[in-house]
Parts: C-alpha cells; structure tokens; sequence
C-alpha cells in the first residue's frame, strides 16, 4: 500500500511549525504540575491535578502537534490544500492555546467558569479548523485508507468536543448526568476515534517512509479505522439505550483493535530494510510497546477484577496510553517530519543541492531527549504506587520536553541560517 504525495502543495513552513513549537511547553507545564502537586496528583484520574494533567497532555499537547500535522498533511497527503493556510494557522493557534490554558486551570482550581470560557472556545477553534478542513477535502475522493483515515478522525473530533462541553458544563452547571459514563466515552473517543484513527492514518505513510518498512497490507490499512469508528459507535448506542454489558465489549473490541494495529505495526518494522535503530524507530518501538500493554489493561480487568478495583490501575493505565503511546509516537514523528519540511523548504527556496536532512539534527541529541522520556515515562508509571516519585516524574517529565522543544529550535535555527545564505 503506497501512498502518492504532493509535496509541491505544501503550506509555509510557518504554518505547522508555531503548533510544534507550542507543544513542548505545555509538557513542560504538565510536568511542573505534578511536581508540585506531588503524590496526590495521581492518586485518582478523578483529582483536580490529574484532570488537569491529563488536558495539558491531550489537549495542549498531542492537540496542538495534530494540527500542524494535519495543516501540512491534508494537502501532501489528500490533495487538499487550506484555503489561505497562514490565515487559519493563526486563528486556530491563536484560539487552541489559550483555549486549553482556560480549561486547565478551571479543571485544576475548581474555577466553573474558567472550565465553561475554556471549553466555549476550544470548540469554536475546532470549529474554525473542521471548517476549513472540510472545504479542503470535500470533493477529495477516498482513494487511499490514508485519506480515509484523515476523514474519519476529523469525523470523531466534533464527537469529542460535544461530548467535552456537555462534561464542562454538566460539572459546572451541577446537570444530571452519568459524569463517569460520560467521560470514559470522551476518552474512547478522543483517544481512539479522533487521536487514534489519525495515527493510524499517518502511520500508513510515514511509517514505510521514514523507517524503510515494507507497506502496510491493502485489507488491514482499509478496515482499522472503520473498526474503531463502529466500536465506538456502538458503545455509544449502549449508554444512550443503557446497556452496560455492550459497553464493556464495545471497550474490549476498540481495546483489541488497537493491540492488533500495535503488533501489525511492529512486525512491518523487524522487516524494515535499515540495521540501525535510529531515535525516531525506538520512540515508535516504545510507543507501540507502551500502548500494546495499555490496551490489555482492560482485557485483564476482566479476567482479574480485583485489579481494576486499585486506585493506581485507571492512572497507570492513562500514563502507559498517553506518555508511553501517544507521546512517544508523535515526538518519534517530530524529529522525521520538522527537519523534512525545513529540508523541503529549503530546497524550494534555493532551487539547488541543499545539506542533507540528518544534517539538520544530531542524532545524539534526539537519542540523548529519548533516554530522557523514558526515564519520565518510569518514574511516572511507578508515581501511582508510591506518591514520593511525583516530584522526580515531574521534573523528569519537564526536562524532557524541555529538551524535545529545544531540539526543535536548533532545526528551525539551522533552517533560517541557511535561508540566509540563499542570494536574493
């Protein structure tokens, strides 16, 4: 399965480069949170500090990186360029960060209507974004299960945010509604239909692109994202109709779908025709480890019950999907795809031979930033069981996404150095 690119339609380079940039400092934000919240952060996925947290992450974050991503994949990719792309980069960065600082500290301080102004106005920013989007891709036809990917997340994503604001105001406004129910749903579907169904989407190119793996099979690249959209379907249907045995296959199958997308994507990579494990191939490694095991959490939840009873199991399980998996995929495709499009840029801009693109980083410090991660990633699953690492997995966690944004920076440095070299 190979995908056709249309390079030639890339946006600016500054289109996509203010979110990756951004990104970084909301995990240094998250980090010093936990630090100072310490243990009682994540003694339960319900307390302020870890709601908090975990929006830093999902929001201020993987958000972000997914809207610059999806600013420059949607024209290469699908062929569908943004109308005036500079202009809704603007907005929609303009609009997501303060939007995602407004949710989190209503969420971290218990301040209602800073949860209600957060939630109002990410929406409208995602808003702003799907409109746009959807005129660019509204008459591209599906041809590749790359594209069909792209249209089915961006298809999940206003599913995610309904069901985002109807929780803001449900806790702001005291309304009658199953708060716990509500929300493991706004995570099936944050998480699986929107952030999963994009990577694998991504991953259909990058993956053979960048790493020398072999295509992903036709059947497979075609059927993951609809079965992560009908699982979900379905688990919606079984709350609305009450029916709370479907519930828990519903989250079994998306569990199982996702450990299938895991092992197929890691068996593609021992045949990948490069010997030498590069950062951004060990980020995947683990990402793709990390959320294999996640993913049997709640196959083991029901074979042993009493598991899923301890306070530490729903937070080592959100560390393991979102740090371990999530994190780990998206910083691996950061180190590829930043120093790829200042390359691509450059090279249009010179319209001759430019320096090659690993010049642009130094694989020791990308290796250097990735035993960082790891380190946070092991402090932070060990925080549920014993509260005194919240400090360390804090300050661990903010260094290395410190480092990844300073990583950035020297790619964006070299990149105008070398535009400035370029006669006019």
């Amino acid at each position: 399965m190979k995908a056709l690119l249309s390079f030639d339609k890339a946006p600016p380079f500054a289109a996509p480069l203010r979110f990756f940039l951004t990104a970084p400092l909301f995990g240094v934000m998250a980090g010093m949170l936990l630090a100072i919240d310490s243990g009682a952060a994540l003694g339960s996925r319900w307390t302020p500090s870890a709601l908090a947290l975990t929006h830093l992450l999902t929001v201020g974050f993987m958000l972000q990186i997914m809207f610059g991503a999806l600013i420059q994949i949607l024209p290469v990719v699908a062929g569908a360029s943004l109308a005036r792309p500079l202009l809704v980069a603007r907005v929609v960065h303009g609009g997501l960060t303060p939007g995602a600082l407004l949710l989190v500290a209503g969420l971290r301080f218990g301040q209602l209507r800073l949860l209600e102004w957060g939630s109002l106005l990410l929406a409208a920013t995602v808003l702003v974004f799907l409109v746009a989007a959807a005129l660019a891709l509204w008459r591209v036809p599906s041809t590749s299960p790359s594209i069909r990917g792209l249209k089915l997340a961006l298809g999940a994503l206003p599913v995610v945010v309904g069901l985002g604001l109807l929780l803001a105001f449900t806790l702001a406004r005291g309304w009658p509604l199953p708060v716990r129910e509500l929300a493991d749903l706004h995570a099936g579907w944050g998480l699986g239909g929107w952030a999963g169904v994009l990577l694998a989407a991504v991953a259909f190119v990058v993956v053979p692109m960048f790493q020398l793996t072999p295509g992903y099979p036709a059947r497979p690249g075609w059927l993951f994202p609809l079965a992560i959209m009908l699982t979900l379907l379905v688990w919606s249907a079984a709350l609305l109709f009450d029916l709370p045995a479907l519930v828990r296959m519903a989250q079994l199958a998306l569990a199982a779908s996702g450990i299938a997308f895991a092992l197929l994507t890691l068996q593609l990579q021992s045949r990948r025709r490069r010997a030498r494990a590069d950062t951004t191939f060990r980020y995947w490694q683990l990402g793709l480890m990390a959320s294999a095991l996640a993913l049997l959490m709640p196959w083991l939840a029901v074979a042993f019950p009493v598991l899923a009873a301890r306070a530490a199991w729903a937070p080592s399980f959100g560390i393991l999907l979102i740090v371990g998996g999530f994190l780990s995929f998206i910083t691996g495709m950061l180190y590829k795809i930043v120093p790829f499009l200042a390359w691509l840029h450059l090279q249009q801009r010179a319209q001759t031979k430019v320096p090659p693109m690993n010049s642009f980083f130094a694989e020791t410090a990308m290796h250097r930033q990735w035993q960082a991660h790891l380190a946070a990633l092991v402090l932070l699953l060990g925080t549920p069981l014993l509260p005194w690492l919240a400090v360390p997995a804090g300050l661990a966690s903010a260094l290395a996404s410190a480092w990844l944004g300073w990583n950035l920076l020297q790619v964006v440095r070299r990149y105008r150095r070398l535009v400035a070299t370029i006669p006019r």
